[in-house]
């Protein structure tokens, strides 16, 4: 290490922050980064490297991380006809940590324009295979409309019995179009094996040079019969890797079911959103409304009142002063670092 990286070093831990030399390119992260990066902000935020999307930094770069004491959240606004609000100051919003407002807002800002981190998972068992293909072109459509070039990147995921990935990270719609087309159905389900892999092997290692969206859209008709984390283990994952669930209902029935309901759970804890298209034509419109949420989201920065680095799960509450007109949409909460 040179002079100038022991003097950020030296300077850094002065002022309460955490120090760490960039990985070099296809390394993994230690298991207690990851684990640091959970819930909290704690996510390595870098000067950006390179023109590939999601490039890890050169050697001589270095990542900074802000406090673990502080915490982000993305949320989405709307109001009592389901419209997005996209024009709200800070002063119009309060923040519920752990049933205590927070004890300062570091930073708020209506963010439109991140970069996304998409993983779309297809449900591929035997139980989907009605509409297949007609979900097939719909997912296409989205990520052709969804994914830009150098900014965005995006991969796809299968499952029966076990994930596979179809396509890697990658920003080229063609690339991701293969990937859709080469999903197959059949056999059992194993849905929170997928979500919690996409999640853990995927999202949370996947590199990054400053803020980014992570979100995972979600086909299935939620009927889980092979999976060997359960539910629950699945949604703190996702919480753990700060990513927002949305979920796709295959549900042809006509009526919601067992599985619509794990669905729902799953995209409300994380702040996501389920949608249950009945009708075919349905399904593009459900795609189309994901889109536009994911420009149409706010972002907060906060200090909790009280808090301790125990690994404890932590609630959040966000509430908008106009209560009766506005209706705001967050993951419900996320697991504190803790002290090993």
């Amino acid at each position: 290490m040179n002079r100038r990286s022991i003097f950020l070093a030296v300077w850094m831990s002065w002022w309460g922050l955490s120090f760490a030399q960039t990985l070099p390119p296809n390394s993994q992260p230690a298991p207690a980064q990851s684990a640091q990066a959970a819930g909290s902000n704690g996510q390595p935020a870098s000067s950006s490297s390179g023109d590939q999307p999601g490039s890890v930094p050169r050697d001589d770069e270095f990542i900074y991380r802000v406090p673990v004491n502080e915490v982000n959240v993305v949320f989405t606004v709307t109001d009592k006809h389901g419209r997005y609000v996209k024009d709200l100051k800070k002063e119009d919003f309060k923040v519920i940590d752990d049933a205590k407002p927070a004890d300062e807002i570091k930073d708020f800002r209506n963010q439109t324009d991140l970069p996304l981190q998409v993983g779309l998972l297809v449900d591929a068992s035997n139980s989907v295979r009605d509409r297949f293909k007609f979900e097939q072109e719909s997912a296409i459509e989205f990520l052709n409309q969804t994914v830009r070039p150098k900014y965005d990147i995006a991969f796809i995921v299968g499952f029966d019995v076990t994930p596979e990935v179809t396509q890697d990270f990658t920003d080229n719609t063609e690339h991701l179009s293969r990937g859709v087309h080469a999903l197959r159905p059949g056999g059992g389900t194993a849905m929170f094996d997928a979500l919690y892999f996409s999640c853990r092997d995927k999202l949370m290692k996947a590199p990054r040079s400053g803020p980014v969206r992570r979100a995972i859209i979600l086909l299935s008709d939620g009927d889980d019969n092979q999976s060997h984390v359960t539910r629950e283990e699945a949604i703190e994952m996702a919480q753990r890797a700060e990513v927002i669930v949305y979920t796709i209902s295959t549900n042809i029935s006509g009526s919601k079911g067992k599985g619509d309901k794990v669905l729902e759970r799953i995209a409300d804890a994380t702040g996501g959103h389920a949608f249950f298209p009945f009708q075919i034509r349905e399904v593009a419109d459900a795609f189309a409304q994901i889109q536009d949420e994911l420009r149409s989201q706010y972002a907060v920065s906060y200090k909790p009142a009280d808090f301790k680095q125990d690994g404890r799960y932590r609630t959040i509450e966000i509430l908008a002063m106009d209560r009766k007109n506005l209706h705001v949409r967050s993951r419900r909460g996320y697991f504190a670092p803790s002290v090993r």
